[in-house]
């Protein structure tokens, strides 16, 4: 083995890592910078590395993606499928069909390619990246609200079994003159859907089994997962399926079903995940010169802009207006459409198969996977915020460790910092509310273990250890939390000052508050009121203005507000 090699890759990786906190410095996406790093130890670049082996690239990069579709996988809640499933589905099916259609007529255009080769750059940029949605959504802190999170991270963890299948069938018909294509392109897609659906969950079902089953070590645990996650990733390509979409379903089956060891597995499979973004990112931005960019910036940034700007935002609202998203909503998710490695991997089809124009075609896609991560990435946190699409996050441990023992049960060691308002005078440790079954492990203090005495006063800087289960760990969180936000996310300014029951009639708040509700019945419940303005899915933090009132949904069940804040209108005269 070459020690250059490995020399030049572990200093690329350790060169992309250091350069990450720019990423929350000047609000640049790090996928972009990982690019960057790639690109700069290439040919045209100061490292002067020539590398064009497709084929590795095109296994390293779809071992990436499983690993990172894995991860996210285990981290979407199987609760978000009731809001966010149809239209994620609809996104994911119809609107890569529209956006295949809408990108190849305008590279019809502005490259004058053929048709056909149009096409082939329409279905290979049709689909948003898991990658680019898992990092630039979980990572950045946002805690958006459940319809529009939940629709874009399973739209982005399903779309690549469409875009697949529409590319491989333009190179097919590209390749072979159409013979057949369609007809065989079809079979592909039913074996996508089919064989991939149904083995991730099948697949799912049997990692967990047999990591519930077997005894190993603690430190295996996560790369069992990992492993197995691989293999059915790897068996369900064999069988003509896809294997994204299966390891994605597979981690959301294993996410949400009780795992021996899932806090440790999560935590090791953040860091597989980190990793497997960075072999991604720098081995593609190896693939690319600068100087292979230039000639067609002009006609790439029509593409990518008119993508940006009007055919994603034509799709959503082609899409997914019926399902009660609001304007904001609708605004936010349009923006969201980011391009990222699934572009680019899917343009070394045409590479491969030695069509014409193939390179072309894969620096067009590059080109656009830039523009979207500059100008969609850099956005996507100033946007939510400024739409007001951010709701109170739950104040989740710092660390979890569990005990994996008999006798604990599912009972973990959870770590809380204080920190904030809350916390800023001293409160008693007996006087907290803790929710059943929970125990004060410790406070830590300065690097002091105190005993967890009823009369100690703890406060800002101070670390609380509970013991507790994953079933309390929320409202554990809300006792405990004292998060720096915006004050318009405070408890109070989000939720208001008052706090109903989902079953209580509008009459009965018009007695109590001396309000007038014209245009709705007194005889209907708040949770009513909320599903007819959401057409059956609320979520936390939606709201009903009732002249000088709005209604704010502070706590759901299935697709039922069981908790609603009140916010009265100080300027008028309740």
């Amino acid at each position: 083995m070459d020690p250059m090699l490995t020399l030049v890759g572990a200093l690329m990786l350790v060169i992309s890592i250091l350069l990450s906190p720019l990423s929350s410095r000047v609000g640049m996406p790090v996928l972009l910078i990982f690019l960057a790093v790639g690109m700069m130890m290439g040919k045209d670049g100061p490292g002067g590395i020539e590398f064009d082996d497709f084929q590795l690239s095109f296994l390293v990069a779809s071992l990436a993606l499983g690993v990172i579709l894995l991860d996210g996988g285990m981290r979407t809640r199987a609760e978000t499928f009731r809001v966010g499933l149809k239209p994620a589905m609809l996104l994911a099916t119809v609107g890569v069909a529209i956006t295949a259609l809408g990108s190849a007529l305008v590279a019809w255009l502005v490259f004058d390619l053929s048709w056909m080769t149009a096409l082939l750059v329409g279905a290979i940029i049709s689909s948003t990246d898991a990658a680019a949605v898992f990092s630039l959504l979980q990572g950045r802190g946002l805690h958006l609200n459940e319809r529009v999170s939940a629709t874009l991270e399973i739209e982005s963890g399903s779309n690549d079994p469409m875009a697949i299948f529409l590319t491989l069938m333009m190179v097919t018909l590209i390749a072979n003159d159409g013979d057949h294509a369609i007809q065989d392109s079809l079979i592909l897609l039913f074996k996508q859907f089919s064989i991939g659906g149904i083995g991730g969950v099948v697949g799912g079902y049997l990692i967990s089994e047999l990591t519930n089953r077997i005894r190993l070590t603690p430190s295996l645990y996560p790369l069992l997962v990992v492993a197995a996650g691989i293999l059915l990733f790897s068996v369900i390509n064999l069988f003509g399926g896809s294997g994204f979409l299966a390891i994605y379903l597979c981690g959301v089956v294993i996410g949400n079903r009780k795992v021996r060891m899932m806090p440790m597995i999560l935590q090791v499979h953040d860091g597989l995940a980190w990793l497997a973004q960075l072999c991604l990112f720098l081995i593609l931005g190896l693939l690319v010169n600068p100087s292979d960019l230039l000639p067609l910036a002009g006609s790439g940034l029509v593409l990518a802009l008119a993508l940006i700007f009007v055919i994603r935002p034509i799709t959503v609202m082609a899409t997914i207006w019926p399902f009660g998203f609001n304007r904001r909503e609708l605004g936010f998710i349009s923006w969201v459409g980011l391009r990222g490695a699934v572009p680019i991997v899917l343009a070394l089809f045409p590479i491969i198969a030695g069509l014409p124009e193939a390179q072309l075609v894969f620096h067009a896609a590059f080109f656009i996977v830039l523009v979207s991560l500059l100008v969609q990435g850099t956005t996507i946190t100033p946007l939510a915020r400024l739409l007001r699409l951010e709701i109170p996050a739950n104040g989740e441990p710092f660390r979890r460790l569990p005990l994996d023992a008999p006798a604990a049960g599912d009972h973990e060691l959870m770590l809380f910092p204080l920190r904030g308002e809350n916390w800023e005078t001293p409160r008693v440790l007996g006087q907290l509310r803790f929710p059943e079954n929970t125990a004060v492990a410790g406070v830590f203090r300065n690097r002091v273990c105190l005993q967890p005495e009823a009369d100690l006063e703890v406060s800002s800087g101070d670390m609380v250890a509970m013991f507790a289960t994953p079933s309390v760990m929320k409202e554990l969180g809300k006792s405990l939390s004292g998060r720096h936000t915006p004050k318009y996310l405070a408890e109070r300014a989000f939720f208001g000052d008052f706090v109903l029951n989902g079953d209580a009639l509008l009459g009965d708040v018009e007695q109590v508050y001396g309000i007038e509700f014209d245009e709705l019945s007194p005889n209907l419940s708040l949770a009513e009121c909320f599903a007819k303005r959401t057409k059956g899915h609320p979520v936390i933090g939606d709201t009903v203005v009732l002249g000088p009132v709005t209604l704010v949904a502070r706590a759901t069940e299935a697709d039922q507000v069981t908790k609603v804040g009140l916010k009265m209108d100080k300027s008028q005269n309740v």
